[in-house]
């Protein structure tokens, strides 16, 4: 069985006991409820709301790191217009502990 979450503004496909990496949910050792958009059981899939109904994804922060960062410079000429800016993503770790049909 595996399901298709949606987390931080993407989507993932998940199997029971797999690790992914996502933008940060919490602190790490909490545990997370992710709202699944599909779950395929064997031949049966479950796509509806409401199919979905009642239907969850629970998961467990395991680790929490930063992604690269990201150097960005914006110019316009003749005016002396000039930024400077960086970015560094959190990213979380999470183990996939259990998906419930519903």
């Amino acid at each position: 069985m595996y399901a298709i979450v949606a987390t931080g503004g993407k989507q993932y496909r998940v199997e029971e006991g797999q690790k992914l990496k996502v933008e940060r949910l919490g602190e790490v050792g909490s545990d997370v409820e992710l709202r699944p958009i599909m779950v395929v059981d064997g031949d049966q899939v479950m796509a509806t709301p409401a199919a979905l109904e009642g239907a969850s994804v629970s998961a467990r922060i395991v680790d929490e790191a930063r992604g690269r960062k990201i150097d960005g410079f914006t110019y316009k000429s003749k005016t002396n217009n000039r930024r400077r800016y960086g970015h560094r993503q959190t990213y979380a770790t999470i183990e996939i502990t259990g998906i419930t049909r519903g």
